[in-house]
């Protein structure tokens, strides 16, 4: 895992000391109310086409490579399929599950030729709420994988999300986590006007953005009772020649074991 750099950890202190112009309260809780349907209208206007699909997590997350036909894999959040269907040419797995919030993303999941319940059961859930219990037994699932979803998330219900994670999990499961990290280009972009409470913010679309710091994400996961294996930043540098554009990304990674 990258060290986090002392330039870096020099704007994150300019950040947490900014004064910001917060998002009004009825407008935060608006956005709340009505993140289903931004996200559905989100995917309703880009369909598949605005995610790429992510070919780097067998690469970043090894434990990807253990899968057999003895392990199930949960991926929550899965959006339009592009981090499962990859996955799924690469690794066996005694079954897939794949759930999101939008019902949209799973319609579209379920559009692609890939999709075979015979080995992929895809749903819509709410992670924040019990519903995952409709479909997913306690301690059923060998891998989790939540990358870049808890940050869509309000950040009080953070906690629930953890205790589902938790459930579902066989003793000795591992849950591959990646998300924004504190001081990520993307954060400095947003106006003082879509700041809704620290490190959270609100896009145009309505849809949110949460950053995280790795203590806070390890501290998360281990107030559960998950044992940290791996906790960290991870440094990137997005490069677009064409364009003239040198993106500085910051994102947390890390690896968390139920006990």
């Amino acid at each position: 895992m990258d060290q986090d750099p002392p330039e870096h950890r020099e704007n994150r202190q300019k950040l947490s000391s900014t004064t910001f112009r917060p998002t009004s309260t009825f407008q935060a809780a608006k956005l709340e109310r009505e993140c289903k349907k931004n996200w559905d209208l989100f995917y309703k206007r880009n369909k598949t086409n605005f995610f790429r699909d992510r070919n780097w997590t067998t690469r970043e997350f090894t434990d990807l490579m253990l899968l057999d036909k003895t392990k199930t894999l949960l991926e929550v959040g899965c959006g339009v399929g592009n981090f499962i269907f990859p996955l799924m040419e690469t690794c066996e797995a005694q079954y897939f599950y794949a759930c999101d919030f939008s019902p949209e993303a799973v319609k579209l999941l379920k559009m692609n030729p890939l999709y075979n319940e015979n080995v992929i059961k895809a749903f819509t859930c709410d992670i924040t709420t019990d519903e995952i219990q409709n479909t997913i037994q306690d301690n059923s699932i060998d891998i989790v994988t939540v990358i870049f979803v808890l940050s869509a998330i309000h950040p009080d219900k953070f906690r629930k999300v953890m205790e589902n994670l938790w459930r579902v999990l066989k003793p000795n499961g591992v849950v591959l986590f990646r998300d924004y990290g504190v001081n990520d280009m993307t954060q400095w972009r947003f106006r003082d006007v879509s700041r809704i409470s620290e490190n959270f913010y609100a896009r145009q679309d309505g849809t949110r953005t949460y950053f995280f710091s790795d203590d806070e994400t390890k501290r998360m996961f281990e107030e559960v009772g998950f044992r940290t294996r791996e906790n960290g930043y991870v440094h990137r540098q997005t490069v677009n020649f064409k364009e003239n554009v040198d993106v500085k990304r910051t994102f947390v990674q890390g690896i968390y074991e139920k006990s």
